[in-house]
């Protein structure tokens, strides 16, 4: 793994257009080689989500966690991470903490490269198009998610970088025949 972070792609005004290729519809976005962490409690985490069908009882210092799903921008392999629950209406953040390291999870360059994810949340899974939000939105967001886990503020405060917020928009539903 590099030691210095790799340039990371600024998000577009509007939103990203689906991805193109062998993965452009929705439905498939998320097929391919799954690719496990390389941190052990990550991929605890995502051994124990798997094998129980749900992110309840999955938690971070004991508050609640649902299952990231994204395409790794490096190798386009699928990979899972476990992001701290912060829900409103239906749409959720992924806050790029990092535990306030300098730099920004490996994620948030997948989820700004392609944006479609699946999101876990207890037995329920869909998609959802990641957008990075700023200014007031991000404010917005950034309380609701120190209020569902209050270290982030801790995180804010330790770093030098401003710690990215995305907001995961849900997608329509298809083949559903409805």
């Amino acid at each position: 793994m590099s030691t210095s972070p790799d340039p990371v792609p600024q998000p577009a005004a509007d939103p990203a257009p689906l991805p193109q290729g062998s993965h452009g519809d929705p439905a498939a976005a998320l097929t391919g080689e799954y690719e496990p962490s390389g941190s052990a409690w990550v991929r605890e985490h995502v051994e124990r989500i798997t094998r129980t069908g749900t992110t309840d009882g999955v938690t971070i210092k004991d508050r609640p966690t649902v299952l990231l799903t994204y395409r790794g921008v490096k190798t386009g392999k699928i990979r899972k991470t476990p992001v701290m629950r912060v829900e409103h209406d239906g749409h959720y953040a992924a806050v790029a903490s990092l535990g306030g390291a300098p730099n920004n999870p490996q994620w948030y360059a997948s989820l700004i490269a392609e944006p479609i994810v699946t999101l876990q949340d207890g037995t329920q899974t869909r998609q959802y198009r990641a957008r990075e939000v700023f200014d007031t939105e991000k404010a917005l967001w950034w309380n609701r998610a120190v209020d569902a886990y209050p270290d982030y503020a801790d995180y804010q405060r330790k770093t030098d970088r401003q710690i990215p917020v995305l907001v995961l928009e849900p997608l329509p539903a298809t083949g559903t025949g409805d």
